[in-house]
């Protein structure tokens, strides 16, 4: 279940996904492409998890450290099993230590934002391509990462907030 874009588009949370490679063939490419939404896939699910978990367990505030600890965790341990450097960034960033988008994703995350604004779903969404910086080639792959309704008790707005 996915909530309205308005929402979303205020509160965007991605997941960028970046596998470093000193060359990048055109052949590569769609191999690459499916390799990196396993992994988001992976990412997403096991997230999900965590937090539903979490929540029934011991309810939104300890969920908190989900987010916070576990999220980052996930995110590394992806990144060691599959090469992937997989990483959450926001044009609303939290943590500057860890969300914080660097100029393709800040390009890719207004990419985003515009597309949702003309109607097309984030669901759908997802941006990849082959760069050059600084000299060596990249894949990048970038996925909104969908709000769910049980996000809102952390993440929402403060009439969507309880009071613990």
């Amino acid at each position: 279940m996915f909530i309205s874009n308005n929402f979303i588009s205020r509160q965007l949370v991605l997941i960028s996904l970046m596998l470093v490679s000193s060359a990048v063939f055109s052949g590569d490419l769609d191999q690459r492409e499916q390799a990196a939404q396993k992994v988001a896939q992976q990412f997403m699910e096991q997230l999900g998890g965590h937090l539903k978990k979490e929540m029934k367990s011991n309810g939104p505030v300890a969920a908190i450290k989900v987010c916070k600890d576990i999220a980052p965790d996930i995110a590394n341990k992806l990144s060691l099993e599959n090469g992937w450097r997989v990483t959450r960034v926001t044009t609303k960033t939290r943590n500057s230590m860890l969300g914080t988008p660097d100029q393709w994703e800040r390009e890719t995350l207004v990419a985003f934002e515009s597309r949702a604004a003309k109607g097309e779903s984030y669901s759908t969404m997802k941006q990849s391509e082959a760069v050059d910086e600084a000299g060596k080639s990249y894949y990048r792959f970038m996925k909104p990462l969908a709000v769910q309704p049980v996000c809102l008790k952390c993440h929402g707005s403060n009439d969507q907030i309880p009071k613990w």
